[in-house]
């Protein structure tokens, strides 16, 4: 696959990673709480999991599930439900300073990421417009989506570093318990709103 024909795909890839989304803000609630060790499982479970969805989709899957409405609206819930979950028991976490989490606080971890992504509707439409804009047709699609994957992978990796980072900045200037309690109670509700407000668009 010549380089030239990938420039549209590295730019899909990159605003796909980079803007706010739950996982965006996961990353960010998890390294300013707990350092960006902590981040490090939920960026590599995302990006492995997203990558794996595009390979599932270009293998015919992805055409079967648009064709069943019910399933997709049941994943959409699936999905609403679990990140409502994940919003309260960020909200309702026990006050402490930034990084001096104990080890009761919920963290999402590599599976929980990787999971996120299959129930997340936004992650299965990323994969079907990957296959059927970037892919193309006929014999030679599933190994263009294979590479497609993996260079999806590589431009996620470091999009969602820089939101680990911006957390584990945003966590010096939480000195206190209580400045930490406003931003866990922020990064809940964005991440409530984020979840329900799929179901609009």
């Amino acid at each position: 696959m010549p380089f030239s024909s990938l420039l549209p795909f590295l730019l899909f890839a990159f605003v796909a990673s980079i803007t706010p989304g739950p996982t965006n803000l996961l990353v960010l609630s998890n390294s300013t709480r707990f350092g960006i060790k902590a981040a490090l499982p939920i960026i590599f479970g995302a990006s492995a999991s997203a990558a794996t969805l595009v390979l599932v989709v270009a293998s015919g899957l992805g055409q079967s599930i648009s064709a069943m409405p019910l399933f997709k609206h049941t994943l959409q819930w699936a999905g609403i439900a679990w990140l409502t979950c994940l919003a309260w028991k960020i909200f309702s976490a026990p006050v402490t300073a930034p990084l001096q989490a104990n080890s009761q606080q919920p963290r999402l971890g590599l599976w929980g990421a990787a999971s996120l992504q299959w129930v997340n509707p936004k992650s299965w439409m990323m994969a079907l417009a990957v296959v059927s804009v970037f892919a193309g047709q006929g014999a030679e699609q599933q190994s263009r989506a294979q590479v497609l994957a993996l260079v999806f992978f590589l431009v996620s990796l470091p999009c969602l570093g820089m939101w680990a980072l911006l957390g584990v900045g945003s966590a010096r200037l939480l000195k206190t318990a209580r400045a930490m309690q406003r931003f866990n109670r922020c990064m809940a509700l964005l991440l409530l709103m984020s979840a329900w407000l799929s179901l609009f668009l």
